[in-house]
């Protein structure tokens, strides 16, 4: 009630509202692109092709909120530019020019988001041709030359559109225009669930007592993904008093805020494209022993391999968690940073000391985030075994579903404070 409360006083504000229907704008253009297919495709082929297992597929499907098996304009999503930025942030650890730019402020922010939106182009290129000459060749009814370049630079161009779409978003829209480009990708789908399950019911293959059921477990997993999402462990941090000429700065007390999911959604993506990445080789392969040892030993749904397969979500998600998070956080920069403007934690020595209690707190929170994540990751296959549902990537959509929306009404909040704030000076 308290978030709807705050979106009733965002949209009362004018310039707020004007920036909520700007947003909302462009995720109708999004969609509306979502559904125009690339020139000359054979939509019954298609349908062909997406009817069994899509494996590493379903998750671009999942980005894209269905115009991967469609093949449409925006077949390629936002991908690239996940991709690209993944890569930048990895580059910042290998080279010393990258992190450089990652130190330098605002200027190296614009120019690794430069780097970062070239590379996005040259990704989609590749991807494009991948698809074309590869996955949908069979799909496309023309295949000259002509036809094919046109539907590589379609798809090329629909993946810059999309980044455009996103930074618009950013720059004049609420929240984080990528994110809301996957969240309404996500969301739609809901309907064609929801419609799926009413179908199930109607012709007898579950109870309404079990939907009620699938219902409240929702619910109970939203409200955990909530509690974990905002649970945050907060170092406090100490500033030593020092005299400037005739006056004393310093003395503040203040903390350093430390997620329990730090990593966020990406060590599940990580975790499941690793193993979805054989499941994807049997469908070019279908007849061959290997699909038959993967699907019966790597896949969801095969004996004994779901168990596996949920074994080793697990394991990977968790590694994936630690590694994921010693990159975004790192305890030695902070513990330097501190040191240099006179911080320190209460009770523990500056320097090598400090790099140790933060480097503890951290495994400790990285460990509760893990098995939170791998939780959420293994609710999919937990359902698809012990009820008549079939969740893809369920966990996974939901995770980015209330992250997005939570961040999205913290940005709201914000705004409306320093509307709010009066100051001291009138």
């Amino acid at each position: 009630m308290e978030k709807l409360r705050t979106l009733s006083k965002a949209w009362k504000v004018k310039e707020i509202r004007n920036k909520l229907i700007f947003t909302m704008l462009m995720l109708v253009i999004f969609r509306i692109g979502s559904n125009i297919p690339v020139p000359g495709i054979n939509r019954a082929y298609l349908s062909q092709m997406f009817s069994g297992e899509k494996g590493l597929f379903e998750l671009f499907d999942l980005f894209s909120g269905g115009s991967f098996s469609n093949f449409t304009i925006f077949a390629l999503s936002i991908t690239p530019y996940i991709t690209a930025s993944i890569i930048v942030q990895l580059l910042t650890i290998a080279f010393p020019y990258f992190e450089k730019l990652a130190k330098e402020g605002n200027e190296g922010r614009k120019k690794m988001a430069t780097i970062t939106r070239y590379m996005t182009v040259v990704l989609g290129l590749i991807q494009a041709i991948g698809l074309t000459f590869g996955l949908f060749r069979k799909a496309i009814i023309d295949q000259s030359a002509f036809n094919m370049i046109t539907i590589i630079c379609v798809l090329t161009a629909g993946t810059s559109f999309l980044m455009w779409l996103g930074e618009k978003i950013n720059e004049h829209g609420v929240g984080n225009g990528i994110s809301l480009l996957i969240f309404a990708g996500i969301i739609c789908r809901v309907p064609t669930a929801v419609r799926g399950i009413y179908t199930q019911v109607k012709n007898g293959e579950t109870s309404f007592i079990a939907v009620v059921a699938l219902v409240i477990v929702a619910v109970l997993i939203t409200m955990l993904i909530i509690y974990v999402q905002q649970g945050t462990r907060k170092i406090p941090v100490q500033y030593a008093k020092r005299v400037v000429g005739r006056k004393m700065y310093g003395g503040q007390s203040t903390h350093i805020p430390m997620k329990v999911n730090q990593a966020g959604v990406i060590p599940i993506i990580f975790s499941i494209s690793l193993l979805q990445f054989p499941l994807t080789i049997t469908y070019f392969v279908p007849n061959s022993k290997f699909a038959e040892v993967v699907s019966k030993y790597l896949s969801p749904s095969g004996d004994p391999g779901v168990y596996i397969y949920a074994a080793l979500n697990v394991v990977l998600t968790l590694a994936f968690t630690y590694f994921y998070t010693s990159i975004t956080f790192k305890p030695t920069e902070v513990a330097d940073n501190m040191r240099q403007s006179g911080g320190f934690v209460p009770g523990i020595r500056p320097g090598e000391h400090t790099v140790e209690y933060l480097s503890r707190i951290m495994s400790r929170l990285c460990f509760v985030g893990g098995i939170f994540l791998a939780a959420v990751a293994s609710i999919p296959t937990v359902v698809s075994v012990f009820t008549p549902f079939n969740l893809s990537f369920g966990g996974t959509s939901l995770l980015i579903a209330v992250g997005v929306a939570l961040d999205m009404m913290q940005q709201l909040e914000t705004q409306l404070m320093q509307r709010n704030y009066q100051g001291f000076l009138k």
